[in-house]
């Protein structure tokens, strides 16, 4: 066999998906399975996008514009502006995704070898998306015990090489749900621009804040207009994941001109997607008011309950739909499979995103989960029953 790249092997697997084969063995043993280790959220995607996907007009379905179509751009646009952020149709590259604006980013502002700094635990793809371009994670760990705040200012400059070209953040963040602070973005602004880096900020979750501050996004610094690269998605706001749309934004016309050499390489994005995606923002409603709240309820239920398991320790997410929980076992992906493969209550159990494949080192933290409120809060809490019913009877169960 010839020989294949390094890469592959490299490559991790997805903490999220990477048990679905005992997730479905158990289900095909007639076990109910309540999938709290995905972000797929169970609420309905808003009416009019669906209408537009019955009902598209298109007699081909043609290539679009490799930066986007005209309407799904002056959509997004429009909606970044209602939310107080000037930003023209120019400023955004329509990507599949927000993992291919990812891709783009990394190609767009770095070399081989070249580093990002990223505080942990992060997205868990961030290390594929590094991988896949030749790009090494410098991580700083952040702390379960101040709710997975901003480390200080003073590791991530200790950090910075002639090899750093930017430091990546996630607000609200995925796995933890921590929210950065006006100040924390601050002092994240004085850094990039002292060691002239950018900042890329994967905003995916800005809707879904729960706290009475304002989501600020580093949008709001005008001084960052050469530095700032966001990352958007329409999967998590309008819960459309399967239509994979997202976009690269940025107010420097350099790094638009080169996302677009990338786009122009993979031809185009969906031409229904970037219809439905449209139709979603030129009749949003309370769409967004809604679903808020319906995460805070399931929110307050889930944290509420797993702290009151002994040993588990739940930090108080202040947006998104994810926590990163602490338990009392000798590692969680190990629990995690036997929850799927030995245990059940009442024909039920629960599958959860063993915490490791969110860090840089696997081997770095072995006792947290991420768990995903997207389901009904029925569901939630018969979720919580079930664990702590297992936590009592896991072997490795630290007593």
């Amino acid at each position: 066999m010839p020989q294949l790249s390094y890469k592959g092997d490299l490559m991790p697997s997805s903490p999220i998906r990477k048990l679905t084969p005992y997730s479905d063995k158990a289900e095909n043993r007639g076990i109910k399975v309540y999938h709290l280790n995905i972000g797929q959220p169970d609420i309905d995607s808003p009416q009019p996008a669906l209408d537009a996907i019955k009902n598209e007009p298109f007699k081909v379905l043609s290539y679009t514009h490799s930066e986007g179509t005209a309407e799904y751009r002056t959509a997004l646009s429009d909606y970044y502006k209602n939310r107080g952020l000037e930003l023209e149709p120019s400023d955004m590259i329509i990507t599949n995704g927000g993992s291919e604006a990812l891709l783009f980013c990394f190609g767009i502002i770095c070399n081989p070898g070249d580093e990002i700094i990223i505080p942990e635990p992060f997205y868990a793809n961030y290390n594929s998306f590094a991988i896949q371009s030749g790009v090494k994670i410098v991580p700083i760990q952040s702390k379960i015990e101040d709710n997975f705040g901003l480390p200080p200012i003073e590791t991530f400059e200790d950090k910075i090489t002639d090899k750093t070209k930017a430091i990546l953040i996630n607000s609200p963040g995925n796995p933890t749900g921590y929210l950065y602070s006006k100040a924390e973005l601050e002092k994240l602004k004085e850094l990039v621009l002292k060691h002239d880096l950018y900042l890329i900020s994967d905003e995916v979750y800005a809707e879904y804040v729960y706290t009475d501050e304002e989501f600020v996004s580093v949008l709001n610094f005008p001084e960052l207009k050469e530095n700032a690269i966001i990352i958007d998605s329409e999967s998590k706001r309008f819960s459309m994941c399967g239509l994979r749309i997202g976009a690269l934004i940025s107010r420097n016309p350099e790094i638009i001109k080169r996302a677009l050499k990338f786009g122009q390489a993979r031809l185009c994005p969906n031409i229904i997607s970037q219809y439905a995606a449209a139709k979603a923002h030129q009749n949003a409603g309370t769409y967004f008011d809604d679903s808020r709240a319906e995460y805070i309820s399931r929110r307050d239920l889930l944290v509420t309950e797993l702290n009151r398991i002994p040993g588990v320790i739940c930090p108080h997410p202040q947006g998104a739909f994810y926590c990163m929980v602490e338990l009392p076992v000798d590692d969680t992906e190990k629990f995690a499979i036997w929850l799927l493969n030995d245990f059940d209550l009442n024909g039920e159990t629960v599958m959860i995103a063993p915490g490791n494949g969110f860090y840089s080192d696997p081997e770095k933290v072995k006792n947290q989960a991420r768990f995903a409120y997207v389901l009904k809060k029925e569901e939630l809490q018969k979720s919580v029953d079930i664990l702590r019913e297992a936590l009592k009877k896991y072997p490795g169960t630290s007593r």
